[in-house]
C-alpha cells in the first residue's frame, strides 16, 4: 500500500485484508470484479447479471464495488465505472477519510484510477498520459496497467484527465 497523495492509497486485495478492512475512517475503492463485487452480488457465473441494477457499480457505505475486469480490450472498461471511481475518491477524501484504492495485485486497474485523480486534481499533469505516468510512476513504481487499461487510459484521457 503506498501513499500517493494526503489520505489517498493505492494497494492490493492483500493491503485491504490486512491492513484496512473493519478499521474505521477508511474508505475503499474495490476496483476488481473478483471476489468483492462478485461476493457482494452474490453471482455464481461468468459475471454479473446484466439486468441487475449494480452491474456495473455497487456502493456500501464507505465502500464502493467495481465490476472492473483487467482485461486485453480497453472496450471492457467503463467509462460510467471510472467516473464513479473518481467521484466516490473525491468525495471520500473531502469527509476526511483515508481512502484505499485496490485492486488484485495493485500493478492496473487501481493504479490507472489513481493517476487519473491525480491529473483531474493538478497534482501531475495533464497534457499527455505519457507525460503523467512518468511523474505517476514515481509516486507508484509498480504501476504496470495492462493493455486495457492503458488503451482505456490513452482513449479517454481528455475526458478523465480534466
Amino acid at each position: 500500500m503506498i501513499q500517493i497523495h494526503p489520505k489517498l492509497f493505492i494497494g492490493t486485495e492483500q493491503d485491504y485484508e490486512t491492513h484496512v478492512r473493519g478499521r474505521p475512517g477508511w474508505a475503499v475503492v474495490h476496483a476488481c470484479k473478483e471476489p468483492y463485487h462478485r461476493q457482494l452480488l452474490g453471482y455464481t457465473g461468468r459475471g454479473a447479471p446484466k439486468d441487475n441494477p449494480e452491474y456495473l457499480i455497487a456502493r456500501r457505505g464507505d465502500c464502493l464495488y467495481l465490476n472492473l475486469v483487467d482485461t486485453e480490450d480497453p472496450a471492457y472498461v467503463s467509462s460510467v465505472i471510472v467516473h464513479a471511481a473518481l467521484d466516490f475518491i473525491g468525495e471520500s477524501l473531502a469527509a476526511g477519510k483515508n481512502c484505499l484504492v485496490h485492486c488484485n495485485l495493485g500493478e492496473s486497474r487501481s493504479p490507472s484510477l489513481g493517476l487519473l485523480y491525480l491529473s483531474r486534481v493538478g497534482v501531475i499533469p495533464k497534457a499527455s498520459l505519457p507525460e503523467a505516468e512518468q511523474v505517476f510512476i514515481k509516486l507508484y513504481p509498480t504501476y504496470r496497467p495492462k493493455t486495457g487499461m492503458r488503451g482505456f487510459l490513452a482513449a479517454h484521457w481528455a475526458e478523465f484527465a480534466g
